[in-house]
């Protein structure tokens, strides 16, 4: 089944009050709401793009796959990249913890990385 995952988002950005940044941004409360409770079964494509532009992402990042129980051991599954693990709060949690002489280290490796 398909979701939306606007939580993954959210923790990847740093975003620690979705309700308000998104009421920031322009959306409506109920919008906002909907959203941070994840209660969107459905997206106007110009709603996703949107959120796309606001959080830097792509559709892809916006949605999660959660395999029914015949395809969860199906590793060729058109939609297995957008299964989801925890992976992206488990980053920021290391992250935070890292202490602040290290992070400039971290920051130019992280750098070098993307530049590659």
């Amino acid at each position: 089944m398909l979701t939306f995952n606007f939580n993954r988002i959210f923790k990847a950005r740093g975003i620690d009050k979705p309700f308000s940044y998104l009421v920031k941004a322009g959306y409506s409360d109920n919008f906002a709401t909907r959203i941070v409770n994840n209660r969107n079964r459905r997206l106007d494509l110009a709603d996703v793009e949107k959120l796309c532009e606001l959080l830097q992402c792509t559709p892809n990042d916006l949605l999660e796959w959660i395999p029914d129980s015949k395809d969860k051991t199906n590793d060729r599954h058109p939609l297995i990249s957008i299964k989801r693990s925890d992976k992206v709060a488990q980053l920021t949690q290391i992250l935070n913890a890292i202490p602040l002489d290290k992070l400039s280290e971290i920051e130019s490796v992280i750098k070098k990385e993307i530049e590659r």
